[in-house]
């Protein structure tokens, strides 16, 4: 695992068929590449994403809601969800300390995402911020520690939390939940090669395993 961020001594430092919705595409020229779809409200983002960078090469990073997908399910009960990312934490020998508070509005960290993938720094900006919040216990709804992650990711502090405010960039996030959801997703974060679907981050090595066979699916 990367190093975590000391966020202290950065401040200091710093003074697919016809009547089926088809899975959403990334940009055509990342399609070969694949999609990772993230949340970063859910401790199994940070748990899979430095695999899906190290594993992934050229993947299109893209943030999607998770609320979206799956609103009302007992997958996104705090206590279910802390339990399962626990063991998962455990078994990969990864640390896991919990955002205070955890469970907070994950929009104006997710539109901050938005706005680092669209300048090609998706990866870098989740890797900091995921760190942030499940290493340090940082609150990622803190401006501050926004600020962190967009320094991270070599984002302009300003278009950072002016992303961080734009209400605009929640609808298209929240459509690609819902039709992710439409698709068969089941957990998040998602690998997508092509139109196959591997859901949840138990499942990286599967579709690490499938891009790297050479096998390249039929678009859907």
């Amino acid at each position: 695992m990367g190093d975590l961020i000391d966020l202290t001594e950065r401040r200091r430092t710093r003074a697919a068929h016809p009547g089926v919705r088809r899975v959403p595409r990334a940009p055509t020229a990342r399609r070969r590449a694949g999609t990772f779809w993230f949340d970063l409200s859910c401790p199994f983002t940070y748990l899979a994403a430095e695999r899906v960078e190290r594993h992934f090469p050229g993947i299109a990073w893209r943030p999607v809601s998770a609320d979206a997908l799956f609103a009302g399910s007992a997958w996104r009960e705090p206590a279910t969800l802390r339990a399962a990312a626990e063991n998962r934490a455990a078994f990969l020998r990864m640390p896991l300390v919990w955002p205070d508070p955890f469970g907070g509005d994950p929009r104006p960290a997710m539109r901050a995402a938005a706005c680092a993938v669209d300048r090609g720094a998706g990866a870098a900006f989740v890797l900091a911020a995921s760190r942030l919040a499940y290493c340090g216990g940082f609150d990622l709804a803190d401006p501050e520690v926004l600020a962190e992650a967009a320094a991270a990711a070599n984002i302009g502090l300003d278009a950072c939390l002016e992303a961080a405010r734009d209400v605009s960039r929640d609808g298209a996030m929240e459509a690609d939940g819902r039709q992710l959801l439409a698709c068969g997703a089941t957990a998040l974060p998602v690998v997508q090669i092509g139109p196959r679907l591997f859901c949840g981050e138990e499942r990286i090595a599967e579709a690490a395993a499938v891009r790297g066979s050479g096998f390249e699916p039929v678009a859907g």
